[in-house]
């Protein structure tokens, strides 16, 4: 780990924290909430040993990166518009692109709106979500699991902030890292009602846990939960984008005890055709069996070397 540099590019008129290790092809590594550059760390270590330049950034809003106050400063046009001024700043015209939860959703929407700055994308967790033209993702949450799913939760300024503050930081996050599904995540305690596990599972230590409290001790959650509080004006501003394909060669890994995985009908849109049809050069569909929603670090060196497996393809 002490062979990673960190070092603060500007891009996009903010200041973002990238960590990075290794020489040859990039690779982008994408976290998701509530997460930082650090859940990639087996994947920087394994993917820099055979040879890839591996770069995982703070993402806006969290960490050592900047995170302006406002959600509508946390669109998808803004953070896609972060990641590629980072490779302009840096120098490279592609990369492989690979995301895990919001930062899956990310690099979604990269291979929307940039498809010429990917050679290859390996997703986690969340598949390509197409947008719905009649019914955003807020309320079709809402309508799914009602008003105490934490996707709806997350909505009310404030209030989550409240609700993660009412327990110790390092608990909190030991509470996060313990879910599992197949029940949706409905939360009419808040986080902070969630059981806290007696011991760590054996993909987490004390160490790692207190490196994400130390981190959002310092920084807060709002960046990260302005993500969800964006979902809306999302929806707005992607109409043009409605029913466009993901036109770069993907691969896509869960498990089967992952909360987005469960969703109602996913596991059919995943299998059945659906997510096919609208990412046409999608390539693999893994499915880890026994693992849960934080695959990146569950299974850490059996993700790098699935990520290694599709991308020295290309």
């Amino acid at each position: 780990m002490e062979k990673i540099e960190h070092a603060t590019v500007s891009t996009n008129g903010i200041n973002m924290h990238i960590a990075s290790i290794g020489a040859g092809r990039p690779v982008l590594f994408l976290h998701g909430f509530p997460e930082l550059w650090y859940s990639w760390r087996h994947q920087l270590l394994y993917l820099s040993s055979l040879g890839y330049r591996c770069i995982a950034p703070d993402l806006r809003g969290y960490g050592d990166t900047d995170a302006p106050p406002s959600a509508a400063s946390y669109t998808v046009f803004q953070i896609v518009g972060d990641l590629v001024g980072l490779l302009d700043h840096l120098g490279i015209d592609q990369v492989f692109l690979v995301g895990h939860d919001w930062g899956a959703i990310i690099a979604w929407y990269f291979c929307c709106f940039r498809p010429d700055r990917v050679k290859a994308l390996v997703n986690l967790s969340v598949p390509f979500l197409p947008r719905n033209p009649a019914v955003n993702f807020v309320e079709g949450f809402r309508a799914l699991f009602g008003d105490d799913y934490y996707f709806c939760r997350f909505q009310e300024p404030g209030e989550s902030e409240k609700d993660f503050a009412s327990v110790d930081t390092a608990t909190l996050m030991k509470k996060i890292f313990a879910i599992v599904g197949p029940q949706p995540l409905c939360v009419p305690n808040g986080f902070s009602g969630l059981k806290t596990p007696e011991t760590l599972p054996s993909w987490l230590s004390e160490e790692d846990i207190n490196y994400y409290a130390t981190k959002f001790n310092q920084k807060g959650f709002t960046g990260g939960l302005n993500y969800y509080r964006a979902c809306n004006l999302n929806w707005e501003l992607t109409a043009p984008w409605t029913g466009l394909q993901i036109k770069v060669p993907a691969k896509f890994i869960t498990g089967d005890l992952d909360i987005v995985y469960c969703i109602p009908g996913m596991k059919e849109y995943i299998h059945d055709g659906g997510f096919k049809k609208d990412v046409p050069y999608l390539e693999d569909v893994v499915v880890m069996e026994g693992v849960a929603h934080f695959v990146n670090q569950e299974k850490g060196e059996e993700i790098g070397a699935h990520i290694y497996d599709f991308i020295k393809k290309f």
